[in-house]
């Protein structure tokens, strides 16, 4: 709907326009991120294809250049002769169709699914880091290395604390002055995602919550007692983000605060962080296993929307409602992957949790169905269990058939 309509986070009018993080996370099949996103590439992901070619230094992780992302998708989506890019705000939900429409849908849209689903969706309020300029950063005070010594080695700025540096600086968070979201709800009463939480709120838990945490130490050289890590967000490195700071701090407090940490005393915010609404279906009570609404098997849903946290986890749902409402169309039976895979194990999760008590999830090998014998040490039991999913998922992708690759030979119906 951008331009027409924009979001409290979005900025551009591009397709695939990143907000949160310019990652999407390991690409190591050992790491839950990693396996999903082999998996994806076993199905011809798109997406992936996009972030390879706009790919920066992140250590292990997939980040890239956030701007050159979102235009290599948007020419994959555009160059396609079958695909007509429409904007405006939806209001009406489609039949058949996919309805993709992220955590910030619209207002008209979101009551239009609760209208049709018969039940209310649930939300709650996500956070992004703030981003800054490389040049107003005070390098004598900052060193390069990546945790455990991951990817490049030296992918990342970190900013050593001392302790006492440490406790002033979560005195700081918590003394610091935030927003209220929209309608002025206190956010001690929001229900806010675990995996993203605000730092501030991170500091009220604890005053060695952080440290155990975005700012831990544990795989650095040195003996800081705590660290702050900056990470790559574009080609060029000339921005870098405060990595796991999501905040709801006003502006103000986010100079004051932020620029106490050692080499940022004079840094230049290029991006504040910012805090807007997410909203999810509870998917387990409105809809089928592979998520379409319960009286319209044509209706699909994918993406955050349906309780999967994550930009991967969003990506790979969409595939796999590509893939199904083209199965549909033709007369087939929807598939799912087997819960031995990231994938079939996240749908699983979407439709077996008890409604009562859903939030939304990542990807992470619990979720995976487990090994009959598995060894007693953690990595070769996440080696396992990734080379077991990996055959799975080819087994699936093998399945689909020739006529699934005939009807989409370029992969299109994954965006």
């Amino acid at each position: 709907m951008r331009p027409i309509k924009m979001t409290p986070a979005h900025q551009t009018e591009s397709l695939a326009e990143l907000v949160c993080s310019n990652t999407f996370k390991s690409v190591e099949p050992t790491h839950a991120h990693g396996l999903l996103k082999a998996e994806m590439r076993a199905l011809g992901s798109i997406v992936l294809q996009s972030a390879d070619e706009a790919r920066i230094p992140g250590g292990s992780a997939l980040a890239v250049d956030r701007v050159v992302f979102s235009a290599r998708v948007q020419e994959r989506v555009l160059g396609h002769p079958n695909i007509t890019l429409v904007r405006g705000e939806v209001t009406e939900l489609p039949s058949p169709g996919i309805v993709a429409t992220g955590p910030l849908t619209s207002d008209a849209l979101a009551q239009a699914i609760g209208a049709r689903l018969g039940v209310q969706s649930l939300a709650f309020y996500d956070a992004i880091a703030p981003i800054v300029a490389a040049d107003s950063l005070d390098y004598t005070r900052l060193f390069k290395a990546s945790r455990y010594g991951k990817g490049g080695g030296d992918d990342y700025w970190n900013a050593p604390l001392t302790q006492a540096e440490y406790e002033a600086f979560v005195a700081a968070l918590i003394a610091g002055e935030q927003y209220l979201p929209a309608g002025g709800h206190e956010f001690d009463k929001v229900p806010y995602f675990e995996g993203c939480l605000p730092v501030e709120e991170m500091a009220q838990r604890g005053i060695e919550t952080l440290r155990f945490g975005p700012m831990k130490p544990i795989g650095l050289p040195g003996d800081s007692y705590a660290v702050v890590q900056l990470r790559q967000e574009d080609r060029a490195a000339q921005m870098w983000n405060l990595v796991g700071f999501q905040t709801r701090l006003k502006t103000g407090a986010q100079q004051r605060v932020f620029r106490t940490i050692p080499g940022l005393e004079q840094a230049e915010f290029l991006r504040f962080g910012s805090i807007h609404r997410n909203s999810y279906l509870n998917a387990p009570a409105a809809l089928t296993p592979h998520l379409a609404a319960k009286a319209d098997p044509q209706l699909l849903f994918a993406g955050q929307l349906t309780g999967v946290e994550g930009y991967t986890e969003s990506a790979a749902t969409g595939m796999l409602a590509g893939i199904n409402l083209a199965r549909l169309l033709a007369g087939d039976e929807p598939v799912l992957p087997p819960p031995t895979t990231m994938l079939g194990a996240l749908y699983r999760y979407l439709r077996e949790t008890d409604p009562a008590r859903f939030q939304p999830m990542n990807a992470n090998f619990g979720l995976l169905e487990p090994l009959d014998d598995p060894p007693r040490d953690k990595f070769k039991k996440k080696e396992a269990l990734a080379e077991r999913a990996l055959r799975e998922m080819e087994k699936f992708s093998g399945s689909l058939g020739s006529s699934q690759a005939e009807a989409h030979p370029s992969g299109c119906e994954q965006s």
